[in-house]
C-alpha cells in the first residue's frame, strides 16, 4: 500500500488497518449501557495518510476509484456528490474530532482500501474511522491512546455522519484479539477477553451475508435508540434512581407494563433479556458449551424480531434454513438490523455442509445470491510495517 501511495500522491505515508468486527451476541445493548460481545475479524480497512500544509484534504477510496476534496475548513467547497451518507464522511468526521481535540492538522491525503463488506452489519465505518484516526494521530507525531481513539471515532460518527452509535463498534476496532470475544461493560467501559475456542469441542462461526440493506435501516435504527430514551424518561419520572436500561431487571420489568405503551415496553425487554444472555454466553463461552450458547442466539433473534422489530423477511429466511441443519448450535440476525448479516456457529465437521447447503436454499427461497464468510478472530488496529519505525505495532 505504501507504493500504491507513492504513485498516486507522492511522499511517504504512515499506513494503518483496523479490523471489522462481528457481533456474537448483544445487540442494541451498547447505547443502553449494557452488555455486549464483538469479535474483531479477519476483514479490515486500511488507511495510508500524509500530512500537508496546505490545508488540503485529499482522499482517494481505491475500492470506489473516487477521489474527493474533504470539506474540512469552514472555507472549504462542500464536495459535489449525490446527497446522503457517504463514504469520505466517515473520514471527514475523524478529521473535524481530531482537530475538535486539538491535533494539528493542516491538511493531509488519504489512501483508503479494504475489504470489510459495506452495508453488511461488519463494521466497515468504524473500521474505517479507527484506522483513519489512528493513521493521521501517528503522522502527526502524536501518541495514539486507545480508549480516546474509540471515543473519538464514535463521537465522529454521533456527531459529523448522524448515526447514533453505541461505543461496540469502535472499541472492537481498537481492542480486538485473536481468539478471544470480548465482553464489554458499556457502563463502566471494562472488558474481558473471553476465548473462542474451549473444551476440546471445536465451532465454527459463520457470517451469512443475505445480500440486502434496506434503505429505511439507518432512521430504524436511530428511531430505536430514541424510543430507549422515551422509555428511561418515563421511568426515570417514577424513579430518579434508573440512568439507563441497565437498570431494570426482570423483576422491575413486569412492573413497567403498567406504565409504557406496548411497543416501548416491548423494545425494553428486548435489552433487559439481551443483557442477560451476554452474561449467560460468558459462562458458556468459558465452558466450552456450543449447545448453550447456540440457544442464547436463537432466543436473541426472536427477541430482536418481536421485541425489537429489526430483522426483514431475508434475515429471517436465513436464520431458519440454518438453523434447520445438523451441526448448527445456532444462528441470529447481527448487526443494526433490516437486512445485512446473520452470525452462525457451526460444528466444525458440519462446516463444509453447511457451506454447501445455505447459499443455494436461500437463493431459493429469496432470489438473491449470498455470501458467506468462515471469520478468524483478528487483533485490533495496528501500524503496518513500513510504518513501524513511526510507532508500535498495536493501539492497545
Amino acid at each position: 500500500m505504501h507504493q500504491r501511495f507513492r504513485q498516486r500522491f507522492g511522499g511517504e505515508p504512515v499506513v494503518a488497518r483496523a479490523p471489522g468486527r462481528v457481533n456474537l451476541i448483544g445487540e442494541h445493548t451498547d447505547y443502553n449501557e449494557g452488555f455486549v460481545m464483538p469479535v474483531a475479524i479477519g476483514f479490515s480497512t486500511c488507511v495510508a495518510a500524509a500530512l500537508r500544509g496546505d490545508g488540503r484534504w485529499r482522499a482517494h477510496s481505491a475500492n470506489m476509484d473516487e477521489t474527493v476534496d474533504l470539506a474540512i475548513n469552514a472555507d472549504s467547497p462542500a464536495p459535489l456528490r449525490p446527497p446522503g451518507v457517504h463514504w469520505s464522511d466517515y473520514v471527514a468526521g475523524v478529521v473535524r474530532a481530531l482537530r475538535e481535540d486539538g491535533l494539528g492538522l493542516g491538511g493531509a491525503d488519504l489512501l483508503i482500501e479494504g475489504d470489510v463488506p459495506m452495508g453488511a452489519g461488519l463494521s466497515s465505518s468504524a473500521s474505517l474511522e479507527v484506522a483513519t484516526a489512528l493513521a493521521l494521530t501517528v503522522a502527526a507525531g502524536a501518541a495514539p491512546a486507545p480508549w480516546p481513539m474509540a471515543r473519538l471515532c464514535q463521537r465522529a460518527e454521533n456527531e459529523h455522519v448522524g448515526m447514533r452509535c453505541g461505543i461496540m463498534d469502535q472499541f472492537a476496532a481498537v481492542f480486538g484479539r485473536r481468539g478471544q470475544a470480548l465482553r464489554l461493560d458499556c457502563r463502566s467501559l471494562e472488558h474481558v477477553e473471553v476465548p473462542l475456542q474451549s473444551g476440546t469441542a471445536s465451532a465454527c462461526l459463520v457470517v451469512c451475508n443475505t445480500m440486502v440493506r434496506h434503505r429505511h435501516a439507518g432512521g430504524e435504527y436511530n428511531l430505536r435508540r430514541a424510543q430507549c430514551e422515551r422509555a428511561v424518561a418515563a421511568i426515570r419520572a417514577r424513579d430518579p434512581q434508573v440512568r439507563s436500561l441497565r437498570d431494570i431487571d426482570f423483576d422491575r420489568l413486569r412492573d413497567l407494563r403498567r406504565f409504557l405503551d406496548p411497543v416501548l415496553w416491548r423494545r425494553v425487554r428486548h435489552i433487559v433479556s439481551e443483557n442477560e444472555r451476554v452474561l449467560a454466553a460468558t459462562t458458556a463461552l468459558q465452558r466450552g458449551d456450543h449447545p448453550v450458547l447456540g440457544s442464547l442466539l436463537r432466543e436473541s433473534h426472536e427477541s430482536m424480531r418481536v421485541d425489537y422489530e429489526i430483522s426483514c423477511p431475508e434475515l429471517d429466511a436465513m436464520v431458519r434454513i440454518a438453523s434447520g441443519l445438523e451441526g448448527v448450535h445456532g444462528a441470529r440476525m447481527t448487526g443494526g438490523g433490516f437486512g445485512g448479516c446473520t452470525i452462525n456457529l457451526v460444528r466444525a465437521d458440519a462446516l463444509e455442509r453447511f457451506v454447501a447447503t445455505v447459499p443455494a436454499a436461500y437463493q431459493r427461497e429469496t432470489g438473491v445470491a449470498p455470501a458467506l464468510y468462515a471469520c478468524e478472530s483478528a487483533d485490533g488496529a495496528a501500524i503496518l510495517p513500513e510504518s513501524r519505525a513511526r510507532a508500535g505495532e498495536r493501539v492497545a
